[in-house]
């Protein structure tokens, strides 16, 4: 039987390269994005053009992947929206637009999934966090908030769907190449040259010395929704980030 796997934000960065992963590696893929993916979605899939940060879009998505498979072995929650600015200058709506986007759709999109992923042989939900919600820094705050409610959110479920044979974990990526983190290089905190010198920048303060390539998420977020290599984690976060995280702020 082919497993299926829903993944949100699938016209961004990481999106695009986990639809890329997931399809080499035989399983059958929706994708769901407010943005166009363009003509090239795959033959055997499904793309649902929808936004997730609104309730009665979510519905209908549920119901087209219902019409269009009886079971998903894997849900990627990865969509998301950043907004860069001081919290006193952030207003309620940019706030609540953050939460609808980053924390409500997973507590929605896992529930609406919920029948689908029971009814697959041993599922897994793969919420894509970031390093955010861990260590953070000035201007990014609704960002941080809704990412660290993430992976508290990843517990609980973890908790509860456990005796349905679903596992539940959490990765937080750091620095990765996407369209995302080049519009957010504006915020001042790699330097104010080009996108490329602060790219550069942002490299030499990861351990590793690069920044991340989508593709490098998307294999992580394959183990974790992989049952055979996986199969022991739940409840867990997982830091991908070269390291970044690793080394203290004051060195």
């Amino acid at each position: 039987m082919t497993n299926t796997i829903l993944i949100t934000g699938a016209a961004g960065g990481i999106g695009r390269a986990t639809v890329s992963l997931f399809h080499e590696k035989g399983w059958r893929v929706i994708g769901v994005d407010r943005s166009d993916f363009g003509d090239s979605f795959l033959r055997d899939g499904l793309f649902i053009k929808s936004d997730i940060s609104r309730a009665e879009d979510m519905q209908s998505i549920f119901e087209k992947t219902h019409a269009f498979t009886e079971s998903l072995e894997a849900l990627v929650n990865n969509a998301a929206l950043q907004v860069a600015k001081p919290l006193v200058e952030t207003t309620v709506e940019e706030w609540d637009a953050v939460m609808a986007s980053n924390l409500r759709s997973v507590f929605l999109g896992v529930k609406l999934a919920y029948p689908l992923l029971k009814a697959g042989n041993g599922s897994a939900v793969v919420n894509v966090s970031s390093v955010h919600a861990i260590q953070t820094s000035a201007n990014i705050a609704a960002y941080a908030a809704s990412k660290g409610g993430l992976l508290a959110l990843t517990r609980a479920m973890a908790i509860e769907f456990a005796p349905d044979n679903i596992r539940v974990n959490a990765i937080l990526p750091g620095a990765v190449d996407t369209p995302m983190l080049r519009a957010g290089l504006g915020r001042g905190h790699v330097g104010h040259g080009d996108v490329q010198d602060r790219l550069d920048n942002l490299a030499r303060k990861t351990v590793s010395g690069k920044v991340g390539k989508p593709e490098e998420i998307a294999h992580a977020i394959y183990f974790l929704a992989d049952n055979e290599q996986s199969s022991f984690m739940t409840g867990q976060a997982l830091v991908v980030d070269g390291g970044a995280t690793a080394r203290l702020s004051t060195e």
